[in-house]
């Protein structure tokens, strides 16, 4: 396993690690379906044990991902498996779940989403913490008092490193020069990778303030694995966040077939095969620290693992983007 630092903060984390939204199992929040499938947490449990074997050292969490549930299951696995928290890179977010404040980043808000996500955790400090989104209220209200309470929550010790998330390269460039993350994370696949690409505005913004980039969805929550069958395609429950995109729909899923066979003629047809070029596609990026794709159960781990040592001549980077633009 290799390692890759987080900015320039000298904490350096695998660079497969492994996201924990899948562990808050189906969940909604204000309404909204925001989940994903129950997991079993006898396997999960294997999981992040496979996971930590072959050295990855970095875990991805947030106070919405079951509303609490990730985190309290992270911190149980931990338990059951009687390794040391502190002994690993622990991240999470606030910003998605509002509880009774009027917006999710009141700084009050944050700093009682920050208590309860360390007692969640079992922890008396957060690695990285992120906002997890860019919409700090109309004209940016929160923005300032977010920033203050998230820089008194680092002088305090609860918070190592800032964290930025954001699903716009506006919404980047907006709010990290006040923010100052040493860390950014949003979406980066090879079906879109405008984050990360060389030249692309978060990439210049990256390159000149020395922060990294942490992937999520690095396998376009599954897409990239060839796994679903247009003729049949996959019906998500209530609570799933999945439940309706059109992107696991009969269309598109037929238009991404021929592309995957592509990929497949070239690379291998196995799941490990597609796993490990697509995140080495983003791994092979500037300023990439790391992916952090989910997981259900140990095999999933494995797949996501098969990353490691996978290279990529320059050629292969070029068929993979042109295969899937």
């Amino acid at each position: 396993m290799q390692y890759r630092e987080l900015g320039r903060t000298g904490v350096k984390v695998s660079e497969v690690s492994l996201g924990c939204w899948t562990m808050g199992g189906l969940n909604w929040v204000n309404g909204n379906p925001n989940g994903w499938a129950n997991v079993d947490e006898d396997e999960v449990t294997a999981a992040i044990k496979v996971g930590i074997d072959a050295g990855v050292n970095h875990f991805d969490n947030a106070d919405v991902y079951g509303n609490g549930k990730a985190e309290q299951m992270l911190a149980r696995v931990f338990d059951r498996l009687g390794v040391n928290t502190n002994d690993y890179i622990v991240a999470t977010k606030v910003g998605h779940f509002p509880g009774t404040a009027p917006h999710a980043y009141q700084d009050l808000h944050i700093r009682h989403q920050c208590e309860q996500s360390l007692r969640n955790l079992k922890r008396d400090h957060i690695d990285v913490y992120y906002f997890h989104h860019g919409f700090f209220g109309e004209s940016d209200f929160y923005l300032d008092d977010a920033v203050a309470m998230m820089n008194r929550l680092v002088e305090e010790g609860k918070v190592r490193i800032k964290g930025q998330s954001a699903y716009s390269s506006d919404d980047f460039e907006r709010v990290t020069p006040k923010v100052q993350p040493s860390v950014l994370q949003s979406w980066a696949h090879a079906m879109d990778d405008q984050f990360i690409r060389p030249g692309s505005r978060v990439a210049n913004l990256m390159e000149k303030e020395g922060m990294t980039f942490v992937a999520f969805s690095p396998l376009a929550q599954g897409l990239l694995l060839d796994k679903f069958d247009p003729e049949n395609p996959p019906k998500f429950d209530e609570g799933d966040h999945r439940r309706g995109r059109d992107s696991f729909g009969t269309e598109k899923l037929r238009a991404l077939k021929p592309k995957m066979a592509a990929l497949k003629d070239r690379f291998g047809d196995s799941i490990e095969d597609l796993s490990a070029i697509a995140q080495r596609y983003i791994l092979n990026m500037p300023n990439v620290a790391c992916t952090i794709p989910g997981f259900r159960n140990e095999r999933q781990v494995k797949c996501n693992l098969s990353a490691i040592g996978r290279e990529l001549s320059t050629a292969d980077m070029d068929f993979i983007r042109t295969t899937l633009a």
